[in-house]
């Protein structure tokens, strides 16, 4: 349905339901080279305690670019009576613990990287995550994952379409800044050869 004929899809109406904004961001990441590699909807409505009464809507939208094959963009947007949701995250392997400095620093390394691309004024979380495949390995086998995160925030969600495409665009540009950072090939493993990908 064209903008023309659906009020939710002018440029400057707020996007106040989730296939609005969901379609904005894939058609915003297609357009700069990111493509959609999967997609899942989710919808709640029993819950019990503080949020008795509350139903949610959410999708998980996975992008991927050809340069960085190893890497992905995962977007997570959740509509409830509250209001939309979204995020953006950079996810990407680090090189084996034996390979990194020690976790505070590479972490902190991480969270230079996010400051000096993703555009100012977005909440933006790092995240490190560790995963053995078995309980009985030792943990110098651990895999270890990245993700460099960046919130819409609700007032660029209610400005509409214009400004929610720019800020993801702006956000897509500065992953891509983070991959192509001479400083990044320290730390995460962007090798599409290496065993670790």
């Amino acid at each position: 349905m064209s903008s023309t004929t659906d009020p939710s899809r002018s440029p400057g109406a707020p996007l106040l339901t989730l296939e609005p904004l969901l379609d904005v961001i894939r058609e915003t990441a297609a357009r700069v080279g990111w493509q959609t590699s999967g997609l899942q909807k989710t919808t709640s409505t029993e819950f019990e305690g503080r949020w008795k009464g509350e139903s949610t809507r959410s999708a998980y939208l996975f992008l991927h670019h050809d340069e960085w094959p190893d890497c992905s963009v995962d977007v997570f947007l959740d509509e409830t009576s509250r209001g939309l949701r979204a995020n953006l995250a950079l996810v990407a392997d680090l090189h084996p613990l034996p390979d990194l400095p020690p976790l505070p620093e590479a972490l902190e390394a991480l969270g230079t990287l996010s400051e000096r691309h993703l555009p100012t004024g977005l909440r933006t979380p790092v995240t490190v995550r560790l995963r053995l495949a078995d309980a009985a390995e030792p943990g110098t086998d651990a895999e270890i994952e990245a993700r460099l995160k960046a919130h819409l925030s609700s007032a660029t969600i209610a400005a509409g379409a214009v400004e929610v495409r720019s800020t993801v665009e702006g956000i897509l540009h500065a992953y891509e800044a983070v991959l192509s950072d001479p400083t990044a090939g320290g730390l995460l493993d962007l090798d599409p050869e290496s065993p670790w990908g």
